[in-house]
């Protein structure tokens, strides 16, 4: 299994959070981004820098992920993408995406989009907090128990 850090907009938060459990599992990970990204160095860690553009650290982790394979993203067309790759696809809140709740989440960010793009102003998310953070390590950790990763 390898890991996949959809870089551009990891919270900070997240970073010490992932990089001990990267140290941990020694898992092979890949930081991808169209921008210097700094998790930590880590022999573990290759950061990959990408060409400024809307999908194009996307489309490289696409192209890059394999069945079984784990990506952290806050994108949901990414979660889907990656999805139909059978890889699997966690948010910052520790939450995973899967083929029974990924149309469900891509229908709910399409229909705020129509509603923003008519005008509209709404919120975003709010931004990451402790208990947010403490949700997506314990997920992460849950994950890697059942997936064997010690």
């Amino acid at each position: 299994m390898k890991l996949y850090i959809d870089g551009d907009a990891f919270p900070n938060l997240l970073k010490p959070i992932i990089f001990r459990a990267i140290e941990r599992v020694a898992l092979p990970t890949f930081v991808v981004s169209n921008k210097r990204i700094n998790i930590g160095p880590s022999e573990h860690i290759e950061y990959i820098i990408v060409n400024s553009g809307a999908d194009e650290a996307d489309n490289r982790i696409v192209e890059m992920v394999e069945k079984g394979d784990l990506v952290i993203t806050s994108d949901i067309p990414l979660a889907d993408r990656v999805i139909t790759k059978k890889a699997f696809a966690m948010d910052h809140r520790g939450k995973f995406f899967d083929e029974e709740n990924i149309k469900q989440s891509l229908a709910i960010r399409d229909f705020m989009q129509e509603i923003r793009d008519s005008g509209e102003m709404t919120k975003g998310p709010s931004p990451i907090n402790q208990k947010d953070a403490h949700a997506f390590a314990s997920q992460l950790n849950s994950f890697f128990r059942r997936q064997n990763i010690n």
